[in-house]
């Protein structure tokens, strides 16, 4: 029985959960987590080979599905997410495309919100329309405009809560009520929160999908996704694309990200205190007033939804300077701040989304999800807070 089978037993805090789930020490009694770099597994026998292979054998097959150190990660972000199964990915789109491939078939239906990742955009709108999958996008709070959505067809509800980059929110706990009612699956984007800040899972979603890229790793090192779920919808519907179509996630990716899950709980704690600072810091700034977009600020229109779904306010914080010239000025201006596209690093990130991320969507659809020109989005790193603010002030006077 591995450690985290024996944990999960346990009511451990996700602090715990963070360091000792998903331990598989070798023979050689090590302390921490090894790398096997290898792309096969050897048998006694070819009688054991056949026996694992028919699954009558528990062991690995082929690095390209199963591998212990991915299979360390996978145990670590079940444990914390709640869920029974992982199954880890080359990247978070990946993920996302194993979710709706694993789940959907040609004549589907699938309801998207509109606020998601600009990629999970083009998957839906360009790659889901040649297999004669359909979908249809609505605005990601209105759960109105999602009951009105539903047809016959309909399998799937995708939603990313909160949205990238509006940080706009759904009412997971409804939406999944509403999805159960029509015997649709439920599949939550929880790349913003991770499971420190909210768990999709016990507000009844089917699956939960990461970029692990981003807060898991933590430190904009390496490349990752994950999904996770019950043994029965992820061993049924994801396993297999990862076991045929091989979107991989390397050995030393997985170690990385395994690492760097020890101290998310600490770093998310930091994110959401520093977020918060910067938040009521930029909402003083006359040029800001009523322009900045925060959870954890009284003003945002969704924080007592996001007071009661989420046990932190998260550490991207997005601003609005009214138009695309301003935007670059300000981002240009920025000494301490990084621009990339990335979030959930330990630095503090810029980035300008309509002419970044979600650069590929049309000027309608980026209004629709409510990207402006002038939307500038804040990944909140762990510097000291006093530091961002005096960056985020100098820049303001030099824009």
């Amino acid at each position: 029985m591995s450690n985290h089978q024996q944990n999960s037993k346990k009511n451990l805090g996700i602090a715990t959960t963070a360091i000792h789930s998903g331990r598989h020490q070798t023979l050689e009694r090590e302390n921490s987590l090894p790398v096997f770099l290898t792309s096969s597994f050897t048998y006694n026998s070819a009688q054991q080979a056949s026996d694992v292979f028919a699954g009558e054998e528990s062991g690995n097959l082929y690095s390209r599905f199963t591998n212990p150190t991915v299979t360390a990660f996978e145990e670590r972000i079940a444990a914390m997410e709640g869920g029974e199964r992982g199954v880890a990915m080359a990247s978070g789109m990946a993920a996302i495309s194993s979710v709706f491939l694993g789940l959907l078939s040609a004549g589907d239906h699938m309801v998207l919100s509109r606020s998601v990742f600009g990629s999970t955009l083009n998957l839906a709108n360009n790659l889901l329309a040649k297999l004669n999958i359909a979908v249809t996008q609505v605005p990601l709070s209105d759960l109105t405009s999602w009951k009105e959505a539903i047809r016959p067809e309909t399998k799937l509800f995708f939603a990313e809560t909160p949205a990238n980059p509006t940080l706009e929110m759904v009412d997971l706990k409804a939406l999944c009520q509403l999805a159960k009612e029509h015997n649709i699956l439920v599949a939550v984007d929880n790349v913003f929160c991770t499971p420190c800040l909210q768990k999709p899972l016990e507000l009844g979603a089917d699956l939960v999908v990461h970029s692990a890229t981003k807060y898991l790793d933590g430190q904009g090192r390496v490349l990752g996704g994950v999904v996770v779920g019950s043994e029965e919808l992820v061993m049924e519907h994801i396993f297999p694309i990862l076991r045929n179509a091989g979107p991989t996630l390397s050995p030393f990716n997985a170690w990385v990200l395994y690492k760097g899950m020890e101290t998310m709980p600490l770093r998310m704690e930091r994110h959401c205190e520093n977020g918060q600072k910067v938040a009521e810091f930029l909402n003083q700034q006359p040029l800001f007033t009523g322009k900045v977009n925060y959870p954890g600020l009284p003003n945002h229109p969704q924080h007592k939804l996001a007071t009661r779904q989420m046990n932190g306010f998260g550490g991207l914080v997005c601003v609005d300077l009214g138009s695309r010239e301003r935007a670059h000025a300000f981002i240009n201006s920025l000494q301490l701040a990084t621009i990339t596209a990335n979030l959930g690093d330990v630095k503090t990130l810029v980035t300008h989304p309509a002419s970044t991320t979600h650069a590929k969507l049309s000027e309608d659809a980026r209004l629709a999800a409510g990207i402006t020109q002038g939307l500038v989005r804040f990944s909140i790193g762990l510097e000291a807070a006093t530091d961002i603010c005096d960056d985020f002030a100098q820049a303001l006077e030099q824009a």
